[in-house]
């Protein structure tokens, strides 16, 4: 089922199938829920499958000038209730898993777990974000398409790129039709989001980490650092993935997130 909703002014797009314990799917920065379509495919023949479009990507519009985790985090509750979910699994990827934790720390109670699939709870380092609004810049200047060909294939592990090809494509299609407006709303969000790793270290709600050894974005240092920060978290290692393991291992991924969600509910 797809469908449209309003929060508050902004219009949400979501997708809802599968039947079984609910897992809720969220994309990361310049995505939408089309990135999931392979992965969630094979994810519902054994659970609730929830895909949002979050605010300012896809089909869903954007918010004003600053798109905070908090207020995205409000938005995935919002479709939570609407969808008469109490209780899923948060799977959130790169920036989804910003807003992820955000959710995690506002809403414990709706959640038997999440996931951090490529995805941490540092914040934006000064180098970060100088690099974000030298990317702002190029939106201002509707550089969006360049943005789209540089990011896509990066998200990739490099021995990966020729046999994703036609998946890079897709992605730079993907990309390049969000609005520049909903696309530096994120970015300025991105930039001011709270460390999380304390809220990581004291929660109680299960979670897992999902690193790629060859991910450009995530460093191995700081993943093997992450997981010794973290003994107490369960943990993924992509042996041959990027940034994108749910396409690059399609099968660990959904194997490992198959037998988390059972875990935690």
């Amino acid at each position: 089922m797809e469908k449209f909703v309003m929060f508050g002014d902004t219009p949400l797009f979501y997708i809802d199938e599968g039947r079984g314990i609910p897992v809720m799917l969220l994309h990361g920065y310049l995505e939408s829920s089309l990135v999931w379509d392979d992965f969630a495919s094979n994810l519902k023949r054994t659970n609730r499958v929830i895909r949002l479009d979050l605010p300012g990507h896809g089909l869903s519009g954007e918010h004003g000038d600053v798109h905070t985790m908090e207020f995205m985090a409000d938005a995935v509750r919002h479709v939570l209730a609407l969808a008469n979910v109490n209780k899923c699994i948060l799977v959130g990827h790169s920036m989804g898993g910003y807003v992820t934790l955000a959710f995690a720390k506002k809403y414990p109670e709706l959640l038997n777990g999440f996931v951090l699939f490529h995805s941490t709870p540092n914040p934006d380092s000064e180098e970060k974000r100088a690099l974000r609004d030298k990317e702002i810049e190029l939106l201002k200047e509707d550089k969006l398409e360049l943005i789209a060909r540089t990011t896509a294939p990066n998200g990739f592990a490099r021995d990966n790129r020729k046999r994703f090809a036609d998946f890079i494509d897709e992605c730079v299609e993907m990309y390049s039709v969000n609005e520049k407006a909903g696309v530096i709303a994120s970015l300025n969000g991105m930039k001011i989001r709270e460390d999380m790793n304390e809220f990581v270290a004291s929660t109680t709600i299960p979670h897992m980490f999902v690193f790629g050894m060859k991910d450009f974005y995530i460093s191995w240092e700081v993943a093997e650092g992450l997981m010794a920060k973290f003994p107490k978290a369960e943990t993924l290692v992509l042996e041959n993935s990027g940034h994108m393991g749910f396409v690059e291992e399609p099968k660990k991924s959904l194997e490992a997130i198959v037998a988390f969600a059972e875990k935690c509910a």
